[in-house]
């Protein structure tokens, strides 16, 4: 459906009225995992402020990958700050393996253990170029399909293939070195 829009003077698509309560929760989590949780509430609101602004156009595709693509852009602009966050945690993860070695704490033991992955993997995210992590991070955390992630970043099926390919290469050459200390 399209709207007569009496501030620009022009016609508009309308947003479907349902979009908020069909994605909100998805879209906010998508970024949750990708940034601190009070930026996720800022930016998750501001994707649905920027799709009612711009009007949702079925010349674009799916208003599923529509909104990854927005949420993806506007977590581009908060590019430092998460790769701050990726590099922190890897630290962090690093400490935790460190300080704790009491073999009767399972809990702590598992916990540590856990952290022995998340520190290098957060490390290695944080080492790939953006473009790479966004497509990595929209079929992880966003469960994006090829396609979808096609539409949400505006580039061919093709280019998301290579990138994810490009990725996985480079998160299995730095946790292979963890892999080989573990098997040892």
């Amino acid at each position: 459906m399209i709207v007569y829009n009496t501030r620009s003077g022009r016609d508009q698509p309308v947003v479907p009225a349902d979009l908020f309560d069909r994605y909100f929760a998805e879209i906010h989590r998508y970024i949750a995992r990708r940034l601190p949780v009070d930026d996720a509430d800022d930016l998750a609101a501001e994707v649905f402020l920027a799709a009612l602004r711009g009007g949702y156009d079925p010349a674009v595709g799916e208003v599923r990958p529509w909104l990854y693509g927005i949420a993806t852009n506007l977590v581009a602009r908060h590019r430092r700050t998460e790769t701050t966050r990726w590099k922190a945690l890897s630290r962090a993860a690093e400490r935790d393996w460190d300080g704790h070695e009491d073999p009767l704490l399972d809990r702590v033991l598992n916990r540590v253990d856990a952290a022995r992955f998340t520190g290098p993997l957060a490390g290695a995210l944080a080492a790939l170029k953006q473009r790479d992590r966004d497509v990595v991070l929209l079929i992880a955390l966003g469960g994006l399909s090829h396609a979808e992630v096609a539409s949400a970043l505006h580039i061919p099926c093709g280019t998301v293939a290579s990138r994810l390919h490009r990725a996985r290469k480079h998160l299995r050459a730095a946790l292979g070195a963890l892999k080989e200390d573990i098997d040892g």
